[in-house]
């Protein structure tokens, strides 16, 4: 109990800060995800305000559905095996059909804090206090297992692994099939981190672990070995607050590159045999990145979005009328690049020059968590736990 308490304390304040430094600690993370600790009349920074424009792209809202809300926490869809699953706080694990959006089955998990990971054949969860769930792919429950701490990041699954990271910075494998550990490790902390969900993605080789203080680490996935480790985001400043440095969002991985963002840091693409970097340029973001086969997309915490080309970096386009509109990645749709912001808009944006082709809207909630492409469509998860998935034509 000791630990755990001195891990808590650890993401949301420094070990020995004082009470203003706290709250401007809380602020910032506040800030961040888009809540205010103070009322206020006015914004320091107000979300920039809906310009008009010709719509000039055809976007079909295929399907939405609903799951559980996402409360505090973040909660990210996954396509496997022709199928969407996702989670929300409330315990509520759904998978369904990919191209109609029909629940193939719904269970409850219990209250959750992360979430889902799915390979199509292993379903996985973390309910509270560090709990990780399995299920089959038809919703039976396969086991259940312990992480040492609370767990904010959403399980990676695949090649019989189902890997976690929880607050204290351990990253821990379990057996997909019984939940027995394979491997744990664990990475050094900083001071003072963001209260997010920096991301795990995984092939056949190694874990690919976004972590705080800017680090992105390549795993062994049989041992958990450390195979390389780079700085995304070196710390920075004459305070704690301005050395966060944290990776944001999942790392987006191709088959020679894998590529991430971090706040206050850079964005970046490395290789992934050895850690060596492709490229990277100064970027602050706190939402992630995304790829396709010639681009790497990216939202930075002020509401620009960018374009890069993947090879070399180069910026083909940055479009800052979604200034502090408190994006999430963006993700490539089509002739589009579609993102999501804090009032459920979805805008489109062209991929030749970032200028408004379409804008749609959802549940007037806030959209945090990266977009999913399913084919030919893209799917986003809103805050208050509507799936929707989109084509544009």
């Amino acid at each position: 109990m000791r630990r755990e308490s001195q891990v808590e304390s650890q993401v949301v304040s420094m070990r020995a800060g004082s009470l203003a430094v706290k709250l401007s600690a809380l602020a910032a993370v506040a800030l961040l995800s888009g809540c205010s600790l103070f009322s206020s009349k006015k914004e320091v920074n107000p979300p920039a305000a809906l310009v008009e424009f010709k719509q000039t792209l055809r976007t079909k809202t295929v399907w939405t559905t609903s799951v559980g809300k996402a409360g505090n926490f973040q909660f990210s869809p996954v396509f496997a095996a022709d199928s969407i699953f996702a989670a929300g706080a409330d315990g509520t694990v759904v998978r369904v059909n990919a191209a109609t959006g029909q629940a193939i089955w719904r269970i409850s998990a219990g209250s959750l804090t992360a979430g889902v990971g799915s390979d199509g054949n292993t379903v996985a969860v973390v309910g509270e206090k560090g709990v990780v769930q399995a299920f089959d792919a038809s919703g039976k429950s396969l086991w259940k297992a312990s992480a040492p701490t609370e767990v904010l990041s959403a399980p990676a699954v695949g090649y019989g692994l189902v890997v976690v990271r929880s607050i204290d910075n351990r990253i821990t494998a379990f057996d997909a099939e019984n939940g027995t550990r394979r491997w744990s490790i664990l990475r050094p902390l900083p001071t003072l981190t963001l209260r997010t969900a920096p991301g795990i993605v995984l092939d056949s080789q190694s874990a690919y672990v976004a972590l705080p203080g800017g680090r992105l680490s390549a795993l062994a996935l049989n041992n958990g070995g450390p195979r390389w480790e780079v700085a995304v985001g070196d710390p920075r400043g004459t305070t704690e607050l301005e050395r966060i440095a944290d990776v944001s969002g999942v790392p987006a991985l191709g088959v020679r590159d894998v590529c991430a963002v971090a706040y206050q840091g850079r964005i970046g693409c490395f290789d992934v045999s050895n850690g060596n970097v492709r490229w990277g340029k100064e970027f602050s973001s706190d939402s992630g990145v995304t790829l396709d086969d010639r681009y790497v997309y990216s939202a930075d915490d002020k509401g620009g979005v960018t374009e890069f080309v993947r090879d070399t970096g180069a910026s083909m386009w940055h479009n800052t009328k979604l200034s502090y509109r408190r994006l999430s990645a963006p993700i490539a749709v089509g002739k589009a690049v579609a993102v999501g912001d804090y009032q459920g808009y979805i805008h489109f944006l062209s991929r030749d020059d970032g200028s408004f082709v379409a804008r749609t809207s959802t549940d007037g909630s806030p959209i945090q968590v990266t977009p999913i492409a399913a084919g030919q469509n893209v799917v986003f998860q809103t805050q208050a736990g509507t799936l929707v998935a989109l084509a544009a034509e």
